[in-house]
């Protein structure tokens, strides 16, 4: 150590001083590479939060359009009517569900627990 290391300042020397700055410093360097790790990391979450949406929003509007495709199929076959617009012979597929051939009412959840 030099001599100016050994000097005293009302019982601080500038070893101590040095010291503390130099752990300072390094305390503030491990905070600041931690802050900008967790950034990236919340970052990269986001983003894949952010592409998974969009994911999200494509298989809804897909499924969207087949629904409003089965739906127009629907329409065209009329449950009273068993030929379709082409004249073909369509059978009602009422009557594949036991409790609906006969005009009864019945929910889903009967449906799928009877299958």
């Amino acid at each position: 150590m030099t001599a100016i290391e050994h000097r005293e300042l009302k019982g601080i020397t500038v070893k101590n001083l040095v010291v503390t700055i130099v752990s300072t410093a390094s305390i503030v360097a491990s905070v600041m590479t931690t802050y900008f790790g967790l950034k990236n990391d919340i970052h990269d979450v986001k983003s894949a939060q952010e592409t998974q949406a969009r994911v999200y929003e494509l298989r809804l509007k897909m499924l969207e359009s087949e629904v409003s495709v089965l739906q127009k199929q629907i329409d065209e076959i009329q449950p009273g009517n068993s030929e379709n617009h082409h004249g073909v012979h369509v059978p009602s597929p009422l009557k594949n569900i036991p409790a609906l051939s006969n005009g009864q009412a019945i929910n889903a959840g009967e449906i799928i627990s009877k299958n």
